[in-house]
């Protein structure tokens, strides 16, 4: 049996050999895309004192041997999921950025992309883990290093538009709008007013216009 094993792999071309590895490859990435997504969904849906990785894994349909192979620990696995999240809001981001006007009005428009980022799903599942790293230091471990990676990337993006605005000034104005854009969709998650969300929003891209002007003026 050896020998004959031998003999198909000699008669083997590397380019199959090679797509064969490619499709290896391939396979561990869908599983592992598959646990990372079915990871955002639950924390969404049940949240994370619910999600459990028997969950998980029926939700990606994968066996809870497989996530031993991609995830050492739950908290790898959580930090991983939100990474995963964040790289597509952050391309979304980029995209995004690339198309707006330099200036102050490009600064209502950055706003506005920071609302939608740091809001919705990403909003959910990062305070649901926020909430539990408080007392899990495992967790906020892993979470931590992601959640500033998010940051910077935010950061450097945004900061495309800021023109002549010095650098202290444009960092501020980023995290003033991310700090208020979490509280914001804290209160969404919480039922508040989506109409005086938007009032707020709206003052406060008025408030961040007037500062950028009063910068480069």
């Amino acid at each position: 049996m050896y020998l004959s094993l031998v003999r198909h792999v000699k008669g083997t071309s590397m380019t199959e050999l090679a797509r064969g590895h490619r499709t290896q490859a391939e396979r561990r990435e869908q599983t592992r895309t598959a646990l990372l997504d079915a990871t955002i969904d639950c924390l969404v849906e049940i949240g994370y004192a619910r999600t459990s990785m028997q969950e998980i894994c029926a939700r990606a349909g994968v066996s809870k041997g497989a996530v031993q192979h991609h995830f050492a620990t739950k908290a790898e696995l959580m930090a991983t999921a939100v990474e995963h999240l964040t790289t597509k809001l952050s391309t979304q981001l980029s995209s995004s950025v690339a198309e707006l006007p330099d200036g102050a009005s490009g600064v209502a428009a950055s706003i506005d992309l920071l609302w939608k980022g740091y809001s919705g799903t990403l909003s959910t599942a990062v305070t649901e883990l926020w909430v539990a790293a408080r007392t899990d230091p495992e967790l906020k471990a892993a979470i931590r290093p992601v959640d500033r990676a998010l940051g910077r990337t935010a950061l450097e993006h945004v900061s495309q538009t800021a023109g002549e605005l010095p650098k202290e000034r444009a960092e501020t104005l980023f995290w003033l709008t991310v700090n208020l854009t979490r509280g914001l969709a804290l209160d969404a998650e919480l039922g508040g007013d989506p109409k005086r969300r938007r009032r707020l929003l709206e003052e406060w891209k008025r408030i961040a216009v007037q500062l950028y002007s009063d910068g480069t003026g």
